[in-house]
């Protein structure tokens, strides 16, 4: 089944202008917020089914739906995250955050390290902007921020960044791939279009290209260290508030991000 974010749109992207503080007024509205934001990861089944059972639960108590039923429901009475494993999750995440962030790829949704599946971002990108080399490169230094981050704080990595089709690894691999055989950015043969239904297959055949692929991998992941130790102080900043709420939607992280400026 695919899976969905739940995001509450506010139309910040489209030049329409809104009142801010009637957003800081609205209680329901900032409810729903957290709600999506905690809810990130999650299929349209699971939150349709999270809804229904909460409405049971609520109804067999003979009272109203509240907020906490819904969260309980979201979190799905899980043991809380190890005290390590969720910072390691606060500081991974903190890094794709402050590196998207900071090379100006788009917009923040939301940031969290309490789903059944470890941590989870949500970003968007900027559109009408030219796919250049450097726009590509940009992307691949936010997919190795979270690798970046955990080594720099950690010394250390876990498997988080890899491990499946959509880890940042694998995209990155996939991407930085497409630079040298399909978009016309190759450091050899740049005019052939070469496509590749199996990069596993191709990497493990040729080793020089491989090698062209790594040192694209190297350069985004040296270049994600330098931005967030450039961006040190807000990154700590959203390490902790993170860890601390475990889900923060997009204005709490910008909040934070944009503190200093």
């Amino acid at each position: 089944m695919d899976e969905i974010e739940i995001i509450l749109e506010d139309d910040g992207e489209r030049g329409i202008d809104r009142p801010e503080t009637a957003e800081l007024d609205n209680p329901v509205l900032q409810a729903l917020r957290r709600l999506a934001t905690r809810a990130m990861g999650l299929t349209g089944a699971d939150i349709e089914r999270i809804v229904r059972e909460a409405r049971l639960k609520a109804r067999r108590e003979q009272r109203r739906l509240t907020y906490a039923d819904v969260e309980a429901g979201i979190r799905g009475h899980r043991p809380p995250v190890p005290y390590d494993v969720r910072w390691r999750f606060a500081i991974h995440e903190s890094g794709h955050a402050v590196v998207h962030h900071a090379l100006r790829l788009g917009s923040i949704k939301g940031l969290t390290i309490d789903t059944k599946d470890g941590g989870h971002n949500a970003l968007t990108f900027a559109t009408g902007i030219p796919d250049t080399e450097d726009w590509y490169e940009r992307l691949l230094a936010m997919l190795m921020a979270g690798r970046a981050a955990e080594l720099i704080v950690l010394k250390t990595v876990s498997g988080g960044s890899g491990g499946a089709e959509e880890s940042d690894l694998a995209r990155a691999t996939r991407i930085a791939l497409d630079m040298e055989q399909a978009l016309g950015f190759g450091g050899r043969h740049p005019l052939l279009y070469l496509q590749h239904k199996n990069p596993t297959a191709i990497l493990s055949r040729d080793a020089e290209l491989a090698e062209r692929v790594h040192r694209r991998l190297e350069f985004a992941q040296a270049r994600a260290t330098d931005v967030i130790l450039d961006n040190r102080q807000a990154f700590d900043r959203l390490v902790r508030a993170l860890f601390d709420a475990q889900a923060l939607d997009g204005a709490a992280v910008m909040d934070i991000l944009v503190a200093d400026s």
